[in-house]
């Protein structure tokens, strides 16, 4: 499973990327707010400390806008990769960009139903949203199951982004399901390596070491 992660943070992305836990970039309107800067400036920022796909989201609702804001954004870099939101606006310049060959991220996903619209709209990336239905009391990672056994069934080539990742038990079961791809904040990322049993045994490790009287250095 690929790791792209989720923010606008460039030093963030750029220390994750040094040791190769970044496979792309996943940005949004609220991450462009936090991160303070300029939408076009940062983003070219970020498509050169990363090589894989950056996602950029376009703002407007219309189709026709879409459009011409994905066309924009698409100049950025060639590894740009144009978000649309999951309408019926947003498929249409998702199948519009698709066609004129760039790649398109239909993000806010929450039906297996999108996500066979955007299917075959000709989506890179299809976003479905796992901790934002979990908030509902729906379960997420069902509809990545869902997804992931529709687009075997027909060989559909979108690849399936999870997004809202919120634990690291979402990680590891969206892994196990099979999605392609799932982005998720640095934080989270970062937790991955953590366990208590992992730490207790390093504890008791350097207790006896300690106890040897013994330097490496």
């Amino acid at each position: 499973m690929k790791f792209f992660v989720d923010t606008a943070d460039v030093a963030a992305i750029a220390e994750l990327n040094a040791l190769g836990m970044v496979d792309g970039v996943t940005t949004n309107p609220s991450l462009i707010l936090k991160s303070g800067r300029d939408i076009l400036e940062v983003t070219k920022e970020i498509c050169g400390i990363v090589s894989g796909p950056v996602s950029a989201e376009v703002v407007s609702l219309k189709a026709d806008e879409m459009i011409a804001e994905g066309l924009k954004l698409a100049k950025i870099a060639p590894n740009i990769t144009v978000k649309v939101p999951l309408t019926w606006d947003g498929l249409k310049a998702c199948k519009v960009l698709s066609d004129a060959g760039h790649m398109v991220n239909v993000t806010l996903c929450f039906s297996p139903n999108q996500a066979l619209l955007a299917a075959k709209a000709g989506a890179t990336f299809i976003s479905p949203f796992v901790g934002r239905l979990d908030d509902i009391n729906l379960d997420g990672l069902e509809l990545i199951a869902d997804i992931r056994t529709i687009y075997d069934n027909y060989d559909f080539k979108t690849q399936i982004l999870a997004a809202s990742i919120r634990t690291v038990n979402h990680v590891a079961e969206c892994a196990r399901i099979g999605a392609d791809v799932m982005t998720a904040p640095p934080e989270v990322i970062r937790k991955l390596a953590s366990h208590p049993l992992t730490d207790a045994g390093l504890a008791q490790f350097m207790k006896d070491w300690e106890k040897t009287g013994q330097k490496i250095l």
